[in-house]
């Protein structure tokens, strides 16, 4: 887990570097994004299989075919174990810590039932209601740091 200006008051003074450093570099190439998965090379080597799957989504067959069977058609793309844990577990997130492209991830969480609030809850750790509530509050020009608390 990254730090973040939330979390590193908890976690001891010698966090503070580092938390700082990565404030320091947000916006610049190599800067991290505190609680922000990075989809980079390692990532989509990672996540191939679950991204491969989640393409063949795009044909109505196959979504029908992994409703009727969802741990068949996950064993037929090679799902690593986390990433089958991730998708039995409708966990958006895990599905992009264990290499998912939130594109193509959409696909399967549609096959869930979940739309983009739903997924914008789960990435922001909110409820969908609050979630909801935030982006409304931000429409109006209530900071999002303040909808959050």
């Amino acid at each position: 887990m990254l730090p973040t200006t939330h979390n590193v008051r908890d976690m001891g003074a010698g966090y503070m570097n580092m938390a700082t450093l990565q404030e320091d570099r947000l916006g610049q190439p190599g800067g991290r994004i505190p609680g922000t998965t990075l989809f980079d090379g390692e990532a989509a080597r990672r996540g191939y299989a679950l991204n491969a799957m989640c393409y063949s989504f795009n044909d109505a067959r196959n979504r029908e075919e992994f409703r009727r069977d969802e741990e068949g058609y996950c064993r037929r793309f090679g799902l690593t174990l986390e990433q089958l844990e991730a998708v039995r577990a409708r966990d958006v997130l895990a599905m992009i810590a264990a290499g998912g492209n939130i594109y193509y991830l959409a696909k399967l969480a549609g096959i869930f039932g979940l739309n983009v609030q739903d997924v914008g809850a789960q990435q922001t750790g909110m409820s969908v209601p609050a979630f909801k509530q935030m982006l409304l509050d931000q429409g109006a020009g209530q900071d999002i740091t303040e909808a959050r608390n």
